[in-house]
C-alpha cells in the first residue's frame, strides 16, 4: 500500500497513523556517470527529499541541476558548493540555509602544497506530522585535519536552525576516524551502523557516507530498491535512503 500525504505535506505509512518522509542521501559523482541508470535508481527509492553531493557544477551550474532534477521527477530547491537538496512534488523545504566551508591548504606526497575544491553545506527546514526538523547535507574534504575543522562548520550551521536535525553526506573517512567519534559526540544516532559499506558501487568495501540523526527523531536505512547493475553504473558512491518517522 503507498502511502498517502497529510494536510501538512508529509506521507502516511501504511498503517496511516505514522508520518513518514523518505530522504535519499547520494553522492552522484558530478552527474557524470550513467545518467539514464542514475535516474532510475533515485526513481526506485522514490525520495521526498533528496541530499545530493557532487552535484553538478562550473558553467551553468542552475541549469545542469535543474535538468538533473527534472531527469529524476523532481525540483532543485537550493545548494551550496558540490551540495544541493531536491524536492519531490507535495514536499516543502522551508527556510534554506546554504554556507561556505572553509578548507585549509594541504600537505600531500612529494611535499606539495594544494588546495581543495571549496566546501560547502546547504540544509532547509520540513515537517514531519506535527515535528518540525531540518535536513542538512555537507560534503568533507580529503585531509583528515581538514575535516575536523569543516565539521565543526557544519555542526553550527546544523544548530543554527534550532530545531533536531539529520545531517547526511559524504565524509571521506571511515567509521572510526575522528569525524565520527565527534558526531558521537554531540550526541547524533549513527543510522547506518548496520547498513553495510557505501563506496565503491563497484566494489562496496567502505563506508564512508554517513547518515546522523538528533535522538528526539526516529529513523532508519532502507534497503535500496535498485538493481546492482543500475547503482553500479549510476555513481561511484552507493546511495543511502533514510526513513524518517513520527
Amino acid at each position: 500500500m503507498s502511502a498517502g500525504p497529510t494536510d501538512d505535506g508529509s506521507k502516511l505509512g501504511p498503517s496511516g497513523g505514522t508520518a513518514v518522509l523518505r530522504v535519499l542521501s547520494y553522492n552522484v559523482h558530478r552527474w557524470g556517470d550513467d545518467r539514464t541508470a542514475l535516474a532510475r535508481v533515485v526513481q526506485a527509492c522514490a525520495p521526498d527529499v533528496m541530499l545530493v553531493q557532487e552535484a553538478p557544477t562550473w558553467w551553468g551550474t542552475r541549469r545542469k541541476r535543474r535538468a538533473m532534477a527534472a531527469s529524476f521527477g523532481m525540483r532543485y530547491v537550493v545548494g551550496s558548493a558540490r551540495n544541493a537538496i531536491l524536492v519531490a512534488d507535495g514536499t516543502d523545504l522551508t527556510e534554506p540555509l546554504h554556507w561556505r566551508i572553509w578548507r585549509p591548504f594541504v600537505r600531500r606526497r612529494l611535499k606539495f602544497i594544494a588546495t581543495q575544491l571549496p566546501g560547502g553545506a546547504v540544509g532547509g527546514r520540513v515537517t514531519l506530522g506535527t515535528a518540525r526538523l531540518a535536513l542538512v547535507v555537507c560534503h568533507l574534504g580529503l585531509h583528515i585535519r581538514g575535516r575536523r575543522h569543516e565539521l565543526e562548520q557544519v555542526l553550527k550551521g546544523c544548530r543554527s536552525f534550532n530545531l533536531p536535525y539529520l545531517l547526511a553526506g559524504d565524509l571521506n573517512e571511515e567509521p572510526d576516524g575522528p569525524v565520527w567519534k565527534r558526531l558521537a559526540e554531540e550526541g547524533l544516532t549513527d543510522l547506518g551502523a548496520d547498513a553495510g559499506p557505501t563506496f565503491s558501487s563497484t566494489n562496496p568495501h567502505k563506508r564512508i557516507d554517513g547518515a546522523h540523526l538528533s535522538p528526539q527523531l526516529t529513523g532508519r536505512i532502507l534497503k535500496t530498491p535498485a538493481s546492482r547493475e543500475d547503482l553500479a553504473a549510476a555513481s561511484d558512491h552507493l546511495p543511502m535512503l533514510i526513513e524518517l518517522t513520527a
